[in-house]
């Protein structure tokens, strides 16, 4: 065997192990030679790099969030969606067309185009489900050792859809994420909302929207994008405002209780409690209509949160107690809660709170005198 005399010959004479192999198919996109390509987590946190002069900083709510997304897979197995990567190679690498495979020298790297947060995600879940290994191992928790290794090994194998480009320079990369990040317009609220069918209120909406009597009478938009049709007089996203503060008695943006685990007993009884206040509702309110303020969105959430405080003051959701306050309803003077023009100068927050404090405090001077005189007539 003849020796080796120099850094070139020895790089040529590497075996294929020492390149990583990735499998793709080779195109140009928009004038861009590209590949194709579906990789495994462990093969990408050995690849990628991040350059900061193309990159904005973590936003850590939002890294928060998606390691939040990414454990609903390792520890329930839900099905999670996560859209490509794009990654830039800096003329790195070579294709084989023949094999159709890219290989990288174990040195070179892939430099992160789009999707950084979801990639520092799962690797802060990585090092996170590691750290929890070494202890459980001094520990010798041998039971635990076996959960996390599996959740590694579900984490290493997810597959995600890759888009490489194979020869375009920093200052493009830069053009593609500023172009990539501004240019699409997000779905509106209602519609996003309407999507989300993991989360307790949102399950919850749904069923009440489809299946309860009530919400034929008033309405519901399931799929408006942005605020409603004019058609109709509740939002998808408002039914599930109004159900997190009757529930909660909080607006929500605060709610507690609208995670992603929980029985479909708790669905049920709720829903059996939600069907009885918006039947009551009904019952005492005038008939829904866009021209009544009581029908009002900031009123409805008010009114919602008010009801809360008054059926939950034993601790548990007490439905005799909502029955008896709701009988309220026919005498509350609506067009007092606002002065001037409050209903449309005011931020929306603000309309809420003021129309609960309005509510609450003639709840609290009037409901004895006018409650008991009603049931004394009937």
């Amino acid at each position: 065997m003849d020796p080796i005399s120099s850094l070139s010959e020895l790089l040529a004479e590497q075996k294929a192990s020492s390149y990583i192999e990735i499998p793709g198919t080779a195109s140009r996109t928009f004038g861009q030679a590209t590949l194709s390509t579906t990789m495994p987590m462990s093969k990408l946190f050995s690849i990628y790099e991040v350059d900061l002069e193309v990159q904005r900083s973590i936003v850590p709510q939002n890294l928060s969030k998606l390691m939040d997304y990414i454990m609903l897979y390792l520890d329930h197995n839900q099905g999670i969606y996560f859209p490509g990567l794009i990654l830039s190679a800096r003329g790195a690498g070579e294709y084989d067309p023949e094999q159709k495979v890219y290989r990288l020298q174990a040195i070179e790297k892939l430099y992160v185009v789009d999707g950084q947060h979801r990639l520092a995600a799962f690797r802060r879940l990585m090092e996170t489900l590691q750290s929890n290994m070494a202890r459980a191992k001094d520990r010798r928790e041998y039971d635990r050792m076996e959960e996390i290794t599996a959740k590694l090994s579900k984490l290493y194998s997810f597959p995600m859809s890759t888009m490489i480009y194979l020869d375009i320079n920093a200052r493009q990369e830069r053009q593609l994420f500023s172009d990539i990040n501004k240019l699409p317009r997000k779905i509106g609220g209602n519609l996003a909302v309407l999507r989300e069918q993991r989360r307790f209120y949102h399950v919850l909406a749904t069923q009440m929207a489809e299946q309860d009597p009530a919400m034929k009478q008033i309405s519901v938009d399931m799929y408006t994008e942005r605020g409603k049709g004019p058609e109709f007089l509740f939002s998808y996203h408002l039914l599930v405002e109004i159900l997190v503060g009757l529930f909660e008695g909080r607006l929500k943006s605060a709610a507690r209780n609208n995670g992603y685990y929980f029985e479909d007993k708790e669905v049920e009884e709720h829903q059996k409690l939600a069907s009885l206040y918006f039947d009551t509702l009904l019952r005492y309110l005038p008939e829904p209509a866009k021209g009544e303020l009581c029908w009002t969105e900031n009123i409805q959430i008010a009114l919602a949160m008010f009801f809360h405080d008054e059926v939950s003051k034993t601790g548990t959701f007490n439905r005799y107690a909502l029955e008896y306050a709701m009988k309220i309803l026919p005498h509350i003077d609506w067009n007092g809660i606002y002065v001037g023009d409050e209903k449309d100068r005011l931020p929306r927050r603000s309309r809420i709170v003021k129309a609960y404090q309005y509510i609450k405090d003639f709840y609290q001077e009037h409901h004895l005198f006018l409650i008991r005189d009603k049931e004394d007539a009937g």
